[in-house]
């Protein structure tokens, strides 16, 4: 048994009440030709037209409006890549809360302006020599700051969780879902909505080939550690499962595929051109998945997380010209 208490469904429930009033109602689309392709189904839930562009912000405006007075006063710093950091330094500026937010030099340049955009005091550091969550650690310890991790965070969890509720209040149960997989907080978070309004269903988590912790971890039955990926799928550089998202993930999720970045560029161009669509690459893993094994999807009603469109204009350009 945990020392700590996991979020459950009825913690997702409440986070879609919560976060109501703020939030984009976000489509559900599907293609024709697509479902022709691949003989069955598919229903995206377009994250990518949330506000600030990603799923992120449900998880981070669940956590930011359960702070205290005294919280909400002094600040929040959070670490991130891009979009937990634009869904942090939205929360806060709509909630008139003092955001700090530690980003990778690297980060997409579009993220980093965002980010700065919505009011955040920005803290770079090198993501493969430097330690994000110890520079958030001594930020929170020094400044008297609430830290809020990107994914291993039971609020977190919990906001992340209400994408795939409105997806199944739209569709109604369905045969299989598919979540992009970085440090688990979107699968966790949906694996609790979907078990319980979709009982049957089976649940996939879908992360980079070149960063597969996740796939290792759920076959050892045990948290798996690896180098930061090089991979296109910046959401997904990871290097780990966090200790609230891997006990959820081990017990209510079926299996964790993977996706090469070659794929996720064909698919980036397949939302480009068939479905008007700008999709970030993390945002492609799920569809990536079903399209390399086809016959493990045909005849199935297939719900797919579209985590987010947050992607530089110029390098959308560019992977595309490839």
């Amino acid at each position: 048994m945990t020392e700590f208490t996991l979020p459950t469904y009825d913690d997702v429930a409440a986070a879609t009440q919560r976060i109501q009033p703020y939030i984009n109602p976000t489509p559900v689309m599907t293609s024709r030709s697509l479902n022709e392709a691949l003989e069955a189904e598919v229903f995206f839930q377009c994250e990518n037209f949330q506000r600030m562009g990603a799923f992120k912000f449900r998880g981070a405006l669940n956590a930011l409006l359960q702070f205290t007075p005294e919280q909400r006063k002094a600040g929040v710093v959070a670490f991130s890549s891009g979009n937990h950091a634009q869904g942090v330094a939205l929360a806060a500026k709509l909630l008139s809360i003092p955001a700090t937010i530690v980003m990778p030099l690297d980060a997409p340049a579009a993220k980093l302006a965002a980010t700065r955009g919505y009011g955040a005091q920005v803290v770079t550091y090198d993501r493969y020599s430097e330690d994000r969550e110890q520079i958030g650690r001594d930020l929170a310890e020094k400044h008297g700051l609430t830290l809020i991790p990107p994914y291993d965070h039971p609020h977190v969890i919990a906001g992340q969780g209400t994408a795939t509720q409105a997806l199944l209040a739209q569709t109604g149960p369905l045969d299989v879902l598919l979540t992009p997989l970085g440090g688990g907080g979107l699968l966790a978070g949906s694996a609790l909505a979907a078990r319980h309004l979709s009982p049957g269903i089976t649940i996939y988590g879908v992360e980079p080939a070149a960063g597969n912790d996740g796939q290792q971890s759920l076959r050892a039955g045990k948290i798996i550690r690896i180098e930061t990926p090089k991979t296109i799928a910046d959401g997904a550089q990871t290097q780990y499962l966090g200790r609230y998202t891997f006990p959820l993930i081990q017990s209510l999720v079926d299996d964790i595929l993977t996706a090469s970045d070659e794929q996720l560029i064909a698919e980036m161009r397949f939302f480009a051109e068939r479905m008007k669509m700008v999709v970030e690459p993390t945002g492609c893993l799920g569809l990536a998945a079903v399209r390399a094994d086809k016959a493990r999807f045909r005849g199935k009603r297939i719900g797919i997380v579209i985590s987010g469109g947050n992607v530089d204009i110029s390098r959308f350009g560019t992977l595309l010209a490839n």
